[in-house]
């Protein structure tokens, strides 16, 4: 398969995933939604679903949807990434600008869903939450620990998963997905992936947000808070690669 089709299936699939997870949190988090408040679980399953989605769509390249994926079946000293395409310097890089660029989309076509929702929403912590995690306690040496813990256990059981076919397919990844959220997703939000959380701040940090009050007043500044934004970069592509290589041992 060209490297084309690699980046155009990435793109694809990461769109869906941001799509359907930044929809989720917007539906639980911002005002008037009919999902407001309805709960950390129902942001996990909508992740869980939005992963599963993704895989789908994302076939054609093996949906890794995820840099720190990538960087575990690097890691693991695998040949292919996905049958007929070989493990290199070129094709790495394609996988990494596919996921960006369609974690990128698909949180833009969440904001465009969500549009009023955000204007009638006030907290300005609320509206960054759609596009990207926050730690619950900021530390960011333990937020760090915990993005690799997860991010560890993510790739390395989607890493066992290939080596044990369940006949599951892209449910058995959702469900993994929906499980960190559950076990390990609050110290940080489970960002377990540099894509869906650079992606979307950088389009949180570039669309037209409305930080007014219901009179027009000024009422704060936008801030992608990107002081944190490289805990959920580095803390996964430690984790990833860390899978990867006792996955080579292990499997």
């Amino acid at each position: 398969m060209g490297l084309g089709s690699v980046f155009l299936s990435e793109v694809l699939g990461t769109a869906i995933l941001l799509l359907m997870g930044a929809g989720v949190v917007a539906n639980v988090l911002l005002a008037k939604s009919k999902g407001f408040d309805g709960g950390w679980l129902l942001i996990n399953f909508g992740w869980g679903i939005g992963v599963f989605a993704g895989v789908y769509v994302a076939f054609k390249s093996g949906a890794h949807l995820n840099p720190a994926v990538t960087i575990g079946i690097l890691s693991s000293g695998a040949a292919e990434y996905a049958p007929g395409v070989p493990v290199g310097f070129g094709s790495t890089l394609v996988y990494f600008a596919g996921e960006m660029l369609g974690a990128f989309l698909g949180a833009v076509v969440a904001w465009l869903a969500y549009k009023p929702h955000f204007e009638e929403t006030n907290d300005h912590g609320l509206k960054l939450a759609v596009f990207s995690t926050g730690p619950a306690i900021r530390s960011y040496a333990w937020n760090l620990v915990c993005e690799i813990i997860g991010t560890f256990v993510l790739v390395f059981v989607v890493l066992a998963f290939a080596k044990t076919p369940s006949q599951l397919g892209p449910l058995a990844v959702a469900l993994l997905v929906v499980g960190i959220g559950a076990s390990l997703g609050g110290p940080t939000g489970y960002a377990i992936n540099p894509a869906r959380d650079l992606g979307p701040r950088i389009a949180h940090a570039l669309l037209p947000m409305a930080y007014k009050g219901s009179e027009g007043q000024e009422i704060g500044k936008k801030d992608s808070d990107w002081s944190y934004a490289w805990v959920p970069v580095v803390g996964p592509i430690i984790g990833g690669a860390l899978a990867g290589v006792i996955a080579s041992i292990a499997f």
